[in-house]
């Protein structure tokens, strides 16, 4: 696994949150996702919720897997959970095998589907995962772009009423700081911090830190809705 240490800082026209993202979240709160599910996701769905029902132990949510190698790692962390990655991206799923997958201990599964399909239906099925990691999602660093960050998306009262333990990172604390007072727009306040660890989990991760860039989390534990 070699990624070079060339990673370019966030490049944005924003100066601090988006003056916009209290009137788009709260728009969002008091509107239902009516977006019809695709054929696609349902059915990748199915498949994968066939296998939680039959497990007994924690379900961990990895969103925005990319080759899954944090989906890997996730599970050497929680050994008695079954750990899903889930990324839109079949050709960086089809990556994992060749060159990001990690030892064989840990039990985890990778999905090819959409988010703001696949969180909807995690939330029908109620699988209430006890861990739900957003590891470098897209920042969408253009200010027009706003509605495209999770937490300025009409997905985000979803990924709030999935619950459990939520934990993003993100390389842009911006992005950060917003997720965290959208957070506070559903009454879950949640602090900011600089995240530093010895090893990294993830290829974004381990990039940005050597490059020099810094990390910022989040990591709050929110109830099942």
């Amino acid at each position: 696994m070699t990624d070079k240490a060339n990673s370019r800082s966030i490049t944005t026209n924003q100066q601090g949150v988006h003056e916009k993202l209290e009137e788009v979240v709260v728009r969002h709160l008091r509107a239902e996702f009516k977006k019809p599910i695709a054929a696609h996701t349902q059915a990748a769905f199915d498949e994968v919720n066939a296998k939680v029902q039959e497990f007994s132990g924690p379900i961990i949510l990895d969103s925005c897997c990319g080759v899954g190698e944090s989906t890997a790692n996730l599970a050497k962390l929680h050994p008695d959970a079954l750990v899903i990655g889930i990324d839109k991206s079949a050709h960086r799923l089809d990556k994992h095998d060749v060159e990001y997958k990690q030892t064989e201990s840990g039990q985890y599964i990778l999905v090819q589907a959409d988010l703001n399909d696949f969180w909807r239906l995690v939330h029908r099925a109620n699988w209430q995962p006890t861990h739900h990691y957003l590891l470098y999602p897209n920042p969408w660093p253009k200010s027009k772009h706003l509605q495209r960050r999770w937490h300025g998306g009409a997905i985000f009262p979803t990924i709030v009423a999935i619950g459990g333990q939520l934990e993003l990172r993100s390389n842009w604390k911006i992005y950060v700081e917003e997720f965290a007072a959208a957070l506070a727009l559903t009454g879950h306040a949640a602090d900011v911090e600089l995240y530093q660890a010895e090893q990294s989990i993830t290829p974004f991760e381990r990039k940005y830190w050597a490059s020099g860039q810094q990390s910022h989390r989040l990591v709050i534990n929110l109830p099942h809705l």
